[in-house]
């Protein structure tokens, strides 16, 4: 999703939410708005833990011991 979409939703729900006041049989657009809202909130905040998650340092090291076996290690660093 990312940063654009939540903030779109969230725009969005607040305006139907609390400048909007119009009616259409059968929506409440007061609901509705909430909803976008709180939905561009959890977009907005999922964005944000999985951004923080994929950042650090990844080192990858092979080696190869004295009876020609290769050795991996793979090392992360959290920045």
């Amino acid at each position: 999703m990312g940063y654009g979409l939540g903030a779109f939703l969230l725009a969005v729900g607040l305006i139907l939410a609390l400048a909007v006041t119009d009616q259409i049989n059968g929506v409440d657009l007061t609901m509705v708005g909430w909803i976008l809202a709180l939905v561009g909130v959890l977009s907005l905040l999922l964005t944000a833990v999985t951004a923080n998650r994929s950042r650090g340092i990844r080192t990858v090291e092979t080696t190869q011991d004295s009876e020609g076996r290769h050795v991996v290690s793979d090392r992360r660093t959290d920045i």
